[in-house]
């Protein structure tokens, strides 16, 4: 009977009243599941559903745990998580808020890790066709590293005794810590626009994973990856690897060896020169041996000169002799036959011929001009009869013997017939000298 005066309450006064015993009965609640259904909306919170084989729970990480994640959330991922109860209330859905997310059986980092090591791999970042080749003798070397560190001191110490010859370039960078992963990538960059930089080591001593995360980061292998001065990693000990190791052109294990791997051993060089330039004078003495032994053999396969220049010069005389004789006899062959060819031109000279030509020519030339003034005298006189008629035909001389000319004035036709104007009607009449403007006041039909 009790239940009877028990105080009515709203939907949501019960809602709130069962959050309130849940936050306060579960403060802090550690639990694991698979994420399923996440949502990652404009907001940058993050909703999904925590499952086991038999229960789900509805789960929230806000914004600003979520950004805080070396990792990323993925639906099946299992994960053991921390937060309190509560309640929805406008669904009435109790909820976790959690406040820390780990992967189970891996560490944040680790993940993180496997994570963009895969992205980075689909995209191609790590494949040996992009590993550019070191150069044989650098004179200039990128340094990217701690200033203060003992990596700095093994690459300064090994560079200059293997290779003094090389103009170092350092950038000093921070290597740890949250500033580092921009400054390794602005050194990175700032490397690349100085041309005259062959190869670049990028790196640092051991440490924790903690200590050389830096170089797992997207920005840093990336700047690796898109460089175009070939690069060297030296990231830690032997036995550690990052991403860095995996971007670059080369993988060093130690700072010291990967000053090794940049130049060569100066000693070495000299050494290997020396002996190349006793192999090269050993094979020119050989090669000089050689030609002077072949000219030698020459000199005794050809005859003596003199005997050679004695014989010919007894040839060419002889032929000297043929040459002259044939010379005067050509000359003689070609007079006979000037003196030949001299008498029948004379007997055939156009001279004659010309002279009858052109008294031929003459004779033509009056002819053509006695018919030329006949021709012309006919034509004047024809032109003139033609003249005579035509001026007794022109209406002129048919205005001089005390003819008119009548037109319309209107348009200028000349009237033939009275019918062709109108009473009122103006007329242009032509004389003989002058003309008339004349009005018709009759006319007369015949």
């Amino acid at each position: 009977m009790s239940d009877l005066f028990s105080p009515l309450l709203t939907v949501t006064e019960l809602t709130g009243q069962i959050r309130l015993q849940l936050e306060s009965g579960f403060p802090q609640v550690w639990v694991t599941g698979e994420i399923s259904n996440l949502r990652c909306p404009s907001s940058g919170h993050r909703y999904f559903t925590l499952k086991d084989q038999a229960s789900q729970i509805r789960a929230v990480l806000f914004r600003s745990q979520a950004d805080r994640l070396k990792f990323s959330l993925i639906d099946g991922l299992e994960v053991v998580a921390c937060g309190r109860l509560s309640v929805y209330e406008p669904r009435g859905d109790y909820q976790l808020l959690l406040e820390v997310v780990e992967p189970k059986g891996l560490g944040q980092r680790q993940l993180a890790f496997l994570q963009l090591k895969l992205q980075l791999e689909q995209e191609g970042i790590f494949e040996l066709r992009r590993k550019k080749p070191l150069p044989p003798y650098p004179q200039k070397i990128g340094l990217v590293t701690s200033s203060t560190g003992a990596a700095i001191h093994d690459l300064l110490t090994v560079l200059q005794r293997r290779w003094p010859l090389a103009h170092l370039v350092i950038l000093p960078v921070v290597v740890q810590g949250p500033e580092a992963v921009l400054q390794i990538t602005e050194a990175i960059q700032t490397l690349n626009a100085l041309s005259e930089v062959e190869v670049m080591i990028v790196g640092r001593g051991g440490g924790s994973i903690e200590d050389l995360w830096a170089f797992n980061e997207e920005p840093v292998v990336r700047a690796i990856a898109d460089s175009k001065i070939p690069v060297i990693s030296a990231v830690g000990h032997e036995t550690d690897v990052t991403l860095a190791d995996f971007a670059s052109d080369c993988r060093a294990p130690t700072p010291s060896v990967a000053a090794e791997l940049a130049v060569p051993d100066w000693e070495l060089v000299v050494r290997r020169i020396q002996q190349n330039h006793g192999r090269l004078t050993r094979t020119m003495q050989a090669l000089l041996s050689q030609a002077s032994l072949h000219i030698h053999r020459l000199e005794q396969r050809l005859p003596e000169p003199r005997l050679i220049l004695r014989r010919h010069s007894q040839r060419v005389d002889e032929l000297e002799g043929q040459m002259i004789d044939c010379f005067v006899q050509r000359c003689r062959t070609l007079r006979f036959q000037v003196l030949e060819y001299q008498g029948v031109v004379w007997e055939h000279n156009p001279k004659a011929g010309i002279m009858r030509w052109h008294d031929y020519l003459d004779s033509l030339a009056l002819q053509v001009q006695d018919s030329m003034r006949q021709y012309l005298k006919d034509h004047d006189q024809r032109i003139q009869t033609l003249g005579l008629l035509l001026h007794q035909l022109s209406p002129l001389a048919v205005l001089g013997r005390g003819y008119s000319l009548a037109q319309r004035a209107r348009d200028g036709k000349i009237l033939k017939n009275a019918q062709e104007v109108s009473c009122g009607e103006m007329i242009r009449v032509t004389l003989n000298q002058g003309h008339l403007a004349c009005q018709v006041n009759q006319v007369e039909r015949s």
